[in-house]
């Protein structure tokens, strides 16, 4: 196996189709690190989503969400009313882990959180398995597509 650990800034393209019309998404990793906080900003925006992804197994990367979406609606949304802020996804990620016998943030937990930020859409993922992933992208694309159709004047 080959692990890619994400260095200042990495980014990928999907492509997916919604409602029958292709959408390309864009992701930028950030990957977390306080060391690069300075340039986030300038990524942060155009986002039409933000996803935040965290670790099932480190309770402090739980923990530090609360932090990184404040970050990113400081930067991105600092005066939008809530209802027409960029909307956000958030992944907890790595349930493959030993069987998911060394997981310490329970679905629960992820869960009330999301509620006390608007409802965030919620999914669990092993990236290494591939489980729930998909999942996970087409919701990104169906909030960022009506995200976008929300806010472009057409």
């Amino acid at each position: 196996m080959q692990y890619k650990c994400t260095v200042g800034i990495d980014f990928l393209d999907k492509e997916l189709c919604i409602d029958k019309e292709p959408v390309t998404l864009q992701f930028w990793d950030t990957a977390g690190q306080e060391r690069f906080h300075s340039i986030m900003p300038g990524f942060y925006r155009d986002a039409t989503c933000c996803v935040l992804v965290y670790d099932v197994n480190i309770l402090k990367s739980f923990e530090s969400l609360d932090v990184w979406h404040a970050r990113f609606v400081a930067e991105v949304d600092p005066i939008t009313p809530e209802k027409d802020r960029v909307p956000f996804v958030l992944i907890g990620n790595k349930t493959d882990v030993k069987g998911g016998t060394s997981r310490v943030v329970e679905e629960k937990k992820a869960v009330q959180w999301c509620e006390t930020k608007g409802g965030i859409a919620y999914f669990e993922t092993s990236a290494k398995e591939k489980s729930n992933v998909d999942e996970a992208f087409m919701e990104v694309a169906r909030k960022a597509l009506l995200y976008v159709r929300r806010t472009t004047k057409m």
